[in-house]
């Protein structure tokens, strides 16, 4: 009877652990493997009224969950995307083949695209190089460009080149959650604002070169190399290349239809004016890069002009004396000069008398 009993009691502790190692089990098989984001990846976030949700979830995972839920969108971020991650992207946010190989690609012009839903909206990127002297192979400006697909609940930035980084983006657009709350366009905005802030960056740096340029090209003791003018000159080209095509597509975003909404008319208008400073910049220090241009190439052509005359001068005293030399070298009998006594300090004498007048002669009219 105590036997049984023991048996039974046993019985009943050993049937509860088996179910609950089973159940453990399954529960552990049901929970599905937390997927992670590509290394292109540089922040995947989900944004709710304006306000980021805790975590770093997979774009696919984040999109999947903003598509269920009212006033959200998911901010994907790449950092030159591999062809395969960049496909799996598209197939994921329902972007064309064009968008897709569009965005696999660098050194795009600023424009404004409409690929069905899909807004694109391509910006050229810029950076400051620092150096410490100006040569004729310095890198004083960096390019690249960054591209934003804007959806219904998504923004998609994919950024190519090492300026630009959106980084301090994100940081700022999440202290004000006024204006994310306003959706992907706010992002726009940001991106936009950003890169405008850069090139006012870039040109107040650039300035400091050009003043530096110029003192040289002016100064007395001292001359700017042309080619150290010319490699700057080049590097403002490809600043202008970046800047100046801008303002006609951020003009065009908005006057569209389905562009950003009214509440952000106003701060895309302002990204505008800052916008316009740039480029009035740019142009003057791109005049200004011209025509220290021609004021050293004409320096130059009066340098060789001074160096002609100082050449010319000095072959004119140099003549006197072959002139006297070469008359008592011709050794002619009927020479009266060859038996004075006197004959070879008169000589001597008539030289230096004749190069000094021409030297004095010369040195009054500026030629030496």
């Amino acid at each position: 009877m105590d036997g049984s009993t023991a048996r039974t009691r046993r019985s009943g502790r050993l049937i509860p652990t088996l179910l609950a190692r089973l159940l453990g089990r399954g529960t552990e098989a049901a929970v599905p493997a937390r997927r992670s984001n590509p290394d292109a990846v540089v922040d995947c976030a989900v944004y709710v009224s304006g306000r980021r949700e805790p975590g770093r979830p997979h774009y696919a995972d984040a999109y999947a969950r903003v598509r269920r839920a009212r006033r959200s969108f998911v901010w994907l971020g790449l950092h030159d995307p591999g062809a395969a991650v960049m496909a799996a992207v598209g197939h994921t946010f329902g972007l064309d083949e064009l968008s897709v190989a569009q965005a696999l690609a660098g050194g795009h012009r600023p424009t404004v695209q409409r690929h069905g839903a899909v807004t694109l909206l391509v910006l050229r990127t810029a950076g400051y190089v620092e150096h410490a002297e100006l040569t004729d192979t310095s890198e004083v400006i960096d390019t690249g460009d960054v591209m934003v697909f804007l959806g219904d609940r998504f923004v998609i930035t994919v950024r190519h080149g090492a300026a630009g980084a959106l980084t301090a983006v994100r940081e700022e657009i999440q202290r004000r959650p006024g204006v994310l709350a306003e959706g992907p366009w706010a992002v726009a905005y940001a991106v936009c604002a950003r890169m405008v802030d850069l090139y006012l960056e870039v040109a107040a740096h650039l300035e400091r070169d050009l003043e530096r340029v110029e003192e040289r090209v002016f100064a007395r003791d001292r001359d700017a190399d042309i080619q150290h003018i010319y490699q700057l000159k080049r590097e403002v080209v490809e600043f202008k290349r970046a800047v100046l095509p801008l303002p006609a597509p951020l003009r065009a975003l908005l006057e569209q239809r389905d562009g950003p909404p009214p509440a952000l008319h106003r701060w895309f208008a302002d990204v505008e004016g800052r916008l316009t400073r740039a480029v009035d910049r740019i142009g003057t220090y791109d005049d200004l890069l011209n025509s220290l241009l021609q004021a050293r190439l004409a320096k130059l052509t009066v340098d060789q002009n001074n160096d002609m005359r100082k050449i010319a001068a000095w072959a004119a005293i140099a003549a006197t004396q072959t002139a006297v030399a070469g008359i008592y070298g011709m050794n002619f009998a009927h020479m009266p000069e060859l038996g004075w006594r006197y004959g070879y300090p008169g000589a001597l004498l008539v030289m230096a008398l004749a190069a000094f007048t021409l030297y004095r002669l010369f040195r009054r009219s500026g030629w030496l």
